[in-house]
């Protein structure tokens, strides 16, 4: 029986290669990269076995002069490096998708912290790779050092085929590479590679041609280029310069990867920008080339993929994240299970592998980059061991993920929460603004529940130790989450804050009990909790100054690429913005904050103080059950979640997930539970 949505599933020709079907992973860093071959493979291999038909690398440096170190990204600078990469191309290959590499060579976006190489670049620049504000500068490419690095890139390549690869990347995007930083206006070179646009294009047609010589007989030759930088007359547009390097490159490659740059452009959280964003920036690209193109924009819904191949937007449909929070997404759509679909949220925890460099994980998905070490599958789970049955306290995100995992494996769950609605923090903090899409972490979840007939949920049931030892059940869990402080302690001051003004904290504030008039909010949480409560005070009239010992506001958001958004937004809501204090003293109608450095103190004028600082784990019935433990009236007792350990809602959901995989296992606390690469 045809469908709406077989058109996602016809096979595009790229080139030499035939892709077998429109789902397209694009090339997205992941913090395993050369280090973790293994780990990379396994994560690469399990997309293309839930039915990505192309599945690329992360940027994949082309020799030791682009080295992208502290970043752990792809190598291949040498020969050393076809074997490891093999292990990706073999993982795919396996289950029948295309394997893509995209090469780069960085320029002055490559600090080469590990090789200690002079980067070369259209000119000698301060260098903005590794922190951003590495000191010294690259060097001016000459027009011999242009020919070097074609070279490099041309050796690259036939290696990348050697390795299995079908699809080869000349890299133009996010304003990292060379090839992008040559088509800039900037780019005021006397020669022939700089000045007029044809000039600026030329090193990017050279690169093309080369690739297209060295290994198109075999593999496609695809361009990643970013139409639009998102700054206007100072850069690439969308209308502009892009439409004219699109029409004199158009028939070139075989494939047109197309987005917008910088990365946190590309990469916007979905607090900042919705499915589909980019489509306005990229439409014009099919009308200037018969080659396909592909696009990205988070798309998560089938019906959306399928209006965005109708409308001529695009021929096949890019994705990093949903493809991360869901591996499964292709063959879910051809199965008709669209209801079993695990949505991306937009968060930007999984950026935070490459930017923290560390192995990449995911709210949604739990299992993202546990693949290889622990083995973990997105779709199976070890079935049960024996009959016992399991009591669940709370419904939060740890407590909803153990019992949709424990009931996957056929355990009897018995799931309950004292809040007539499930969700815990995620229900109350997606309801904050543009925050909606959070929610999604809950709706996955009690869809899979209610499908599963031996998860048995019950709202509006707070349970007391002696309720827990009355149900029978012989292994509880908690996962009763946390409470933020109202003290003012957190990662600056371990003592309290003396005072007597009204305070506030973010469950009051997501309980609808908002205060008035002029408002001190204190950030030492230095996430999103911060600005996104400093947002809704200012949406509802309030004056509010945020203070923060960090020395940027939302400190840890650069990691997920969306610290500069949350700067304008506070400044379009003429959010007063305070880094480099700490509060010192409050009272009724003032506050007292002290600068870190200089210590000088400066009284701010306040109604209201907000505090968002640390959490309290609710463990107390954890704590009064354990006794109960010890004298075998229960055979297992787990904390999970932020009654644990308070984190971000991606490490609750792990923990939930980890819970039940253990459940019954023997662990050893002193053998580590995971492969380590070595």
């Amino acid at each position: 029986m045809s469908s709406r949505y077989d058109i996602l599933f016809q096979p595009i020709q790229l080139g030499p290669v035939t892709a077998p079907n429109r789902f397209y992973q694009v090339p997205h860093c992941n913090g395993f990269g050369w280090r973790m071959p293994k780990g990379l493979a396994a994560m690469r291999g399990m997309k293309a076995e839930g039915g990505w038909g192309v599945v690329c690398t992360e940027e994949t440096e082309i020799h030791y002069t682009s080295d992208l170190s502290p970043f752990i990204e792809g190598h291949i600078w040498d020969d050393a490096d076809i074997s490891p990469l093999q292990l990706m191309t073999e993982a795919v290959h396996k289950h029948g998708a295309l394997a893509g590499i995209e090469l780069t060579y960085n320029g002055r976006d490559a600090s080469n912290l590990y090789s200690r190489a002079v980067p070369f670049d259209l000119a000698s620049r301060g260098l903005v790779g590794g922190s951003g504000y590495e000191p010294g500068q690259s060097r001016a490419a000459s027009k011999d050092d242009l020919k070097q690095i074609r070279k490099w890139h041309r050796n690259a390549a036939i290696r990348a085929k050697r390795a299995g690869f079908d699809i080869v990347y000349c890299y133009a995007a996010h304003n990292l590479t060379l090839a992008f930083h040559l088509l800039s206006k900037d780019n005021d070179r006397a020669d022939e590679y700089g000045g007029s646009l044809e000039n600026r294009t030329r090193f990017l047609r050279e690169l093309i041609e080369d690739t297209k010589e060295a290994v198109g007989d075999k593999c496609a030759v695809a361009v990643r280029f970013a139409v639009d930088e998102l700054l206007g007359a100072d850069g690439m547009q969308h209308d502009g310069e892009a439409r004219e390097i699109v029409s004199l490159l158009a028939e070139l490659p075989d494939l047109w990867d197309v987005n917008i740059s910088s990365w946190a452009n590309d990469s916007i959280t979905s607090r900042f920008g919705k499915e589909g964003h980019q489509e306005k920036y990229i439409s014009f690209v099919k009308q200037l080339t018969t080659k396909p193109v592909v696009g990205v924009g988070r798309y998560t819904s089938p019906d959306s993929m399928v209006s965005a191949i109708e409308r001529g937007i695009m021929d096949l449909i890019g994705s990093a994240r949903p493809s991360i929070a869901d591996p499964f997404l292709p063959a879910k759509i051809k199965e008709g299970r669209h209801e079993d679909i695990r949505e991306c949220i937009g968060c930007n925890i999984c950026v935070t592998g490459d930017t923290r460099f560390v192995p990449i994980r995911c709210t949604q998905n739990p299992t993202m980059g546990e693949e290889w070490r622990r083995e973990w599958h997105p779709e199976i789970i070890a079935p049960k061991k024996k009959d016992d049955e399991i009591l669940i306290v709370g419904a939060g995100p740890a407590g909803l993920e153990a019992a949709r995992a424990l009931g996957q494996r056929g355990y009897k769950v018995i799931l309950t929460d004292a809040k007539r609605e499930a969700g815990g923090r995620v229900l109350l903090e997606s309801q904050l603004p543009n925050l909606i899409e959070w929610r999604r972490v809950i709706d996955w979840r009690l869809t899979q529940i209610q499908k599963t007939e031996n998860i048995y949920f019950y709202p509006s049931s707070k349970m007391s130790a002696q309720d827990v030892l009355d149900s029978g059940e012989p292994h509880v869990i908690i996962a009763t989450g946390s409470t933020w402080r109202r003290d003012g302690v957190g990662r600056y001051l371990s003592r309290p804050v003396p005072g007597n003004a009204k305070i506030y904290t973010p469950d009051d504030l997501m309980d609808n009990n908002l205060p008035g008039g002029k408002v001190v909010l204190y950030d030492d949480d230095h996430y999103y909790m911060g600005s996104v409560l400093a947002e809704l005070l200012a949406m509802n009239g309030c004056n509010v100054t945020l203070v923060t010992p960090a020395a940027t506001i939302s400190a840890w958001t650069e990691y997920t690429l969306e610290q500069k958004r949350i700067y304008k937004r506070l400044l379009d809501l003429n959010v007063t913005l305070l880094p480099q204090h700490v509060i010192a003293s409050h009272s009724p109608t003032t506050a007292t904050v002290t600068h870190t450095i200089s210590h000088a103190e400066t009284v701010l004028p306040c109604d209201a103080v907000v505090l968002v600082t640390d959490r309290i784990p609710n463990d107390s019935l954890y704590h009064e059950l354990k006794p109960a433990l010890a004298d075998g009236r229960l055979k297992s007792l787990r904390v999970i979640g932020d009654s644990e350990a308070p984190n971000i809602i991606a490490q609750a959901v792990f923990s939930g997930h980890l819970a039940a995989r253990e459940f019954d296992e023997v662990i050893d606390p002193d053998v580590t539970p995971f492969k380590v690469e070595r």
